[in-house]
């Protein structure tokens, strides 16, 4: 199953508030394992960002829950850069009474 609505995927401000940055109490975590695993930073975000919405359209998810506040899906899927490769879990919502799926949490896969 594909995620529904991927092309219209919403990243918000997840990537630079929170998992890629060294600063947040739970995010750095999340930082230190893409800047060690694939080299990817705050200063080359975009590397994130365009896998991210690529896999919300092309990679399968499977559907975790679904709520008062919505559906949860979660999708793996590979991502190499010049320094290394590593599987990632992405965590989306579509929100009740919205069509979109929203970001809520990304991070490469520990091995």
């Amino acid at each position: 199953m594909k995620l529904p609505n991927g092309r219209l995927a919403d990243l918000g401000n997840k990537i630079e508030e929170y998992s890629l940055n060294l600063n947040h109490q739970e995010g750095k975590n999340k930082a230190i394992l893409f800047a060690s695993k694939l080299g990817i930073t705050i200063e080359n975000a975009e590397l994130l960002k365009q896998a991210l919405k690529k896999a919300a359209i092309n990679e399968d998810v499977v559907i975790q829950k679904t709520n008062e506040y919505g559906t949860y899906y979660n999708m793996k899927f590979w991502l190499k850069t010049e320094v290394g490769e590593s599987l990632i879990l992405a965590a989306w919502i579509i929100r009740s009474g919205e069509s979109f799926p929203r970001l809520t949490s990304c991070y490469p896969v520990k091995k």
